[in-house]
């Protein structure tokens, strides 16, 4: 399951890369705008959610030891997922630009966990 958990943080850094790229051209380009992108987005952030709880399964369930620095980066991308989430309505003139950084930045949290692993 470790090789999963490994193989997966590709597939989580590069989704939320393409889904914050997205979101941030659909904020200038009308016609990047609609449900492909939230949908993106949906699937990006639900893959950070079950990149973490196979990471809580791993060192909780198979013992296996982990950075505490890398853990701490996995549980703040969830905690960003929320925050991103929470401030939709306050900023829906700019909901696209906050769904575009959202993204890149669980993109760079992404990246940070992976390198600490390493």
């Amino acid at each position: 399951m470790l090789a999963v958990h490994d193989s997966f943080s590709w597939f989580v850094v590069v989704a939320n890369g393409a889904a914050g790229a997205w979101a941030l051209g659909a904020h200038w380009v009308p016609a990047l705008r609609g449900r492909p992108v939230w949908l993106l987005t949906i699937v990006a952030q639900v893959a950070i959610v079950a990149q973490v709880a196979l990471g809580v399964w791993l060192i909780a369930g198979e013992g296996i030891e982990a950075d505490e620095f890398h853990v701490f980066y996995g549980f703040v991308m969830v905690i960003t997922i929320g925050l991103v989430y929470s401030y939709r309505q306050q900023l829906d003139p700019w909901r696209y630009l906050l769904y575009g950084f959202g993204g890149l930045f669980l993109m760079g949290l992404g990246i940070r966990a992976m390198v600490l692993h390493a």
